[in-house]
């Protein structure tokens, strides 16, 4: 929509509006009881160009209905400012851009592992500071310095963390259509972080290494993570290795396309040695491991293939299965947002459990589409000697409008 007569100052409206129902039988493997709740989310946006200038404003209404033992910082916001951000762009005279932002914002890094939007919860995880945004030929390069958003559940009161922080630089560099590298150090502090039962400050920097691309009917997106610092005093010697790759087959019916995905996280192998060895995800993508999610990228090993399917126009199935094992079985188990979920206890059992999903998705028009999952999580046995160990049982449903 332009704004004035000259056609320099340009107005985008948008809106998305999702509700999302998920029930659960035997949650945390039987330690909690069966739960189903809704999740109700509007995000209206404005977003203003005036030349090199842009200011983008999203609030979001976020509201849970049935959760069990009440709503947490992914179920509920209220009414609240999602993003709200100025940026100016300036010319370089070779040819690239900066960019340079501020304010408060949703952002991912490159696959989402450890900085992402959080879309698959209710509530996404933003992020408050300084963003400069270089790019150059065929390289970007990102530097951050931010705190991430304190969720609370009233209106009008999320709030800048002053426990956390993250900041760095990340390069990315396409080496030909489809095809690209990144390069990337991120520094983390958190104030209040607790591992192993202690509780202190944590200073990690995570070096990575990405290459990803597409060539043909392959595709492939492998990612070294290490990562080193301090944790009350003790040094962190922690890494994770991840991995997808896929083929596709566009000419064949049901345009089938498999793919395998392997993880490795790493997990505190002896507790009292004097040093911290369980990998740290940060800020992760919400559903890191499917829509049923009970496990998060620490102290883990994993082997996830899956089929993706298009059975009609707009219309998809996804199947995948998932089996996990612990990396060292001198540590527990942990949930995507990097809670214990059970610890390690007696048992030298590495293997967790195993996931069976089925989703499939509709696409009805450019604006309105559909979702469904139904998933199985049967536990092995590390969870049988350890505690709680029923099959964990999950419906999801969703439906949304976006333009």
């Amino acid at each position: 929509m332009r704004l004035d007569a000259s056609g320099d100052i340009y107005a985008t409206l948008g809106l998305e509006l999702r509700t999302r129902y998920e029930g659960f039988d035997n949650p945390l493997w039987g330690a909690s009881r069966d739960d189903g709740y809704l999740w109700l989310r509007a995000m209206p946006s404005l977003d203003v160009e005036a030349g090199p200038l842009r200011a983008f404003v999203q609030p979001i209404a976020g509201y849970a209905r049935g959760v069990n033992g009440g709503n947490g910082p992914a179920d509920q916001t209220g009414i609240d400012l999602l993003q709200g951000f100025g940026e100016w762009r300036v010319p370089l005279a070779t040819h690239g851009t900066i960019t340079l932002r501020a304010g408060r914002e949703l952002f991912g890094l490159g696959s989402e592992r450890l900085v992402g939007l959080r879309y698959g919860p209710n509530i996404p995880q933003p992020f408050d500071g300084m963003r400069a945004i270089i790019a150059h030929g065929a390289v970007r390069l990102d530097l951050m310095r931010l705190r991430p958003v304190q969720i609370g559940l009233g209106n009008f009161d999320d709030r800048t963390s002053q426990t956390r922080k993250l900041e760095g630089a990340y390069a990315t560099w396409t080496v030909a259509p489809n095809i690209g590298v990144d390069l990337y150090l991120l520094g983390y502090r958190n104030d209040l972080a607790r591992f192993d039962g202690i509780s202190g400050v944590e200073r990690r920097r995570t070096y990575g290494v990405r290459a990803f691309g597409k060539r043909g009917g392959l595709s492939w997106n492998w990612e070294l993570m290490i990562q080193r610092g301090w944790f009350a005093g003790q040094p962190i010697r922690a890494w994770s290795l991840a991995t997808e790759t896929g083929i596709s087959f566009p000419a064949v019916r049901l345009q089938p396309r498999l793919r395998l995905r392997a993880n490795v996280a790493s997990g505190d192998s002896k507790t009292g040695d004097g040093k911290l060895e369980t990998f740290n995800a940060m800020f992760p993508k919400g559903k890191y491991f499917g829509e049923l999610s009970p496990i998060g990228p620490r102290n883990i090993i994993n082997i996830h293939p899956g089929i993706d399917l298009v059975v009609a126009h707009g219309v998809g199935i996804e199947l995948t299965e998932v089996s996990y094992w612990r990396a060292s079985t001198s540590d527990g188990v942990y949930d995507v947002p990097g809670q214990e979920i059970r610890a390690a206890g007696a048992s030298k059992a590495r293997h967790i459990g195993d996931q069976i999903e089925l989703s499939t998705s509709w696409k009805a028009s450019a604006t309105v589409s559909f979702a469904a999952s139904l998933s199985l999580f049967r536990a092995g046995r590390f969870l049988k000697e350890t505690g709680a160990a029923r099959p964990i049982h999950m419906v999801g449903t969703e439906a949304m409008l976006k333009f």
